[in-house]
């Protein structure tokens, strides 16, 4: 079961870098609803935040990419399950991965249209919700938006701005301006 979290975490990350921020040869689908258009209408500003109830269907992808998603993700899983013969690791894999999505498409919601949900409130959503503030100011970072494990891995974690910007406030938004400098 770790195992299908951390392999979410590097399928999520590398979905999201190469497939929804660049055009893949003519699929430009996945790019333009996701870089043109999500990105577009929320930036890390006040905008981050829902400000026109006609956008509501640009924050969670179409309802038929979780499903070609999961079956394009356990790929591995079946062929790994296949070939030991245990089935019940696809089973796990499955299990693991969709509940991933479910989860993503869920705090993604809950971060671009807040209405202080019991998830909102724990700290790990706060964390989360800064981390993906940053990747809309900055977007060829933090490309996670689950488990950042993969941003930590590959390079692209950022945990605070490099510059001060006009940034998105509310109660589950944390502060990821830059660290003032002690003056001396």
């Amino acid at each position: 079961m770790i195992l299908a979290v951390v392999y979410a975490s590097f399928f999520e990350w590398t979905l999201h870098r190469y497939v929804m921020h660049r055009p893949v040869w003519n699929f430009r689908y996945a790019f333009q609803a996701h870089a043109v258009v999500h990105h577009q209408i929320f930036k890390a500003d006040h905008t981050y935040h829902l400000q026109n109830d006609k956008d509501k269907e640009t924050i969670p992808m179409a309802w038929w990419n979780g499903p070609v998603l999961i079956l394009i993700g356990m790929t591995p899983f079946t062929l790994f399950a296949w070939a030991i013969g245990q089935w019940s690791f696809l089973i796990g894999g499955v299990t693991m991965f969709a509940a991933y999505y479910c989860f993503y498409e869920y705090i993604h919601w809950c971060m671009h249209l807040p209405k202080a949900r019991r998830v909102e409130k724990p700290r790990f959503f706060q964390l989360l919700n800064g981390h993906h503030v940053l990747h809309h100011r900055y977007m060829h970072k933090n490309f996670n938006v689950v488990l950042p494990l993969a941003d930590l891995c590959l390079g692209t974690l950022l945990l605070r701005s490099k510059t001060h910007f006009a940034q998105v406030k509310g109660p589950s938004v944390p502060d990821v301006q830059p660290l003032a400098v002690p003056e001396t």
